[in-house]
């Protein structure tokens, strides 16, 4: 089963932990203001690559940002790459960089 829980800091930087059957595979590195979601990295367990956990991750953060009311800045490779590749789905929640 695969499960997903935040974890913030008192300064509301932290991560979206990714679990699969109790043991972590995977993280997406965040901070939170009261209106910006930034994401800075996602990392998956080399052993669970390539099974679109990553994906997981990038759902669970787009919903979460909507849920919150919250623009996300895609500073991870990962993320601002599929911005860019898909950026009807995330329009309404994307701060774009200068020029983009």
């Amino acid at each position: 089963m695969t499960d997903i829980k935040l974890v913030l800091d008192e300064k509301r930087h932290g991560f979206f932990n990714l679990y699969e059957n109790d043991t972590k595979i995977g993280e997406m590195v965040i901070s939170v203001t009261d209106t910006v979601l930034t994401v800075y990295h996602t990392e998956i367990d080399p052993s669970a690559e390539g099974k679109g956990y990553a994906k997981v991750l990038l759902d669970h953060l787009v919903n979460y940002s909507r849920e919150h009311n919250l623009m996300v800045r895609p500073l991870c490779p990962y993320v601002h790459a599929q911005f860019k590749k898909h950026p009807e789905l995330y329009t309404d929640i994307w701060i774009k960089a200068d020029g983009e």
